[in-house]
């Protein structure tokens, strides 16, 4: 083999080792994008969490319903509120602002994100005896290991994915993406274990999540706890404008 050859090949090994170095160093800027808290409507507080505070939008409402929403990697969840609102008049409403997004401190990786539902969850459950939970997009991941941690009564999936790490490995099918993900989101390891109820809603033109991805997530449930119900002439970030949607959440008590 010619000096020219290995030189060139020494070269993209270095490019090679630098991109995945590069990915690895800055993964998590391209899953989670902060957000600020923009609606003004809500009652907020804060739940202290280890090494940070939790900032949380609520509505509250005395009696033993209350629902937990759980958000998308962009999303400012108190703008959900008013919808949520409207389609759950007697639920405590509680969407928690990830850590980083809308002044809560601290930075989001799947360990805090988890470690905060629960914290979320057990501080509800002291008033609330009946807890629906609902995770859109990143959150979804969220809200089925919560599930599968905790006695919730329902749980609706929207737009959800069987693991962040397959939907990276699609992505990036060069690099070698199970060494280098931190957050895996592995929904599809934790499914098995929720026994409640469960609704999954699929946007028919969802460009972000592959029907695929979703799809498999249903079958890792056990038989007959999880529905899926795809809300047609939707994407990925429109599906929450359809009627059917709001139907679908109104549909939920």
């Amino acid at each position: 083999m010619s000096r020219t050859v290995l030189t060139l090949a020494a070269i993209a090994s270095l490019a090679y080792l630098g991109l995945c170095a590069w990915v690895f160093a800055f993964q998590r800027s391209l899953i989670y994008f902060p957000q600020p808290r923009a609606f003004g409507g809500g009652t907020i507080i804060t739940l202290p969490v280890d090494g940070a505070e939790v900032v949380i939008t609520t509505r509250p409402h005395s009696g033993p319903d209350a629902l937990l929403y759980f958000g998308g990697n962009a999303e400012d969840v108190s703008s959900s509120l008013p919808s949520l609102a409207q389609a759950f008049p007697d639920h405590a409403l509680y969407l928690p602002h990830y850590r980083g997004y809308g002044g809560s401190s601290g930075k989001p990786s799947e360990t805090a994100l988890f470690a905060d539902a629960l914290a979320l969850f057990d501080k509800a459950k002291n008033e609330h005896s009946k807890i629906v939970v609902i995770g859109r997009s990143l959150g979804s991941g969220v809200a089925v290991y919560l599930a599968s941690q905790r006695p919730v009564a329902r749980l609706v999936l929207v737009t959800p994915y069987d693991s962040i790490q397959g939907l990276a490995t699609r992505q990036f099918p060069y690099l070698p993406v199970h060494w280098l993900l931190l957050d895996k989101f592995e929904s599809g390891k934790y499914a098995p274990k929720v026994t409640a109820p469960t609704l999954v809603i699929a946007a028919e033109h969802d460009e972000v999540i592959p029907r695929a991805s979703t799809e498999a997530l249903c079958t890792r449930f056990s038989g007959g706890v999880a529905a899926l119900k795809v809300v047609g002439g939707t994407g990925h970030n429109t599906i929450s404008e359809s009627p059917a949607y709001i139907a679908l959440m109104q549909g939920i008590q």
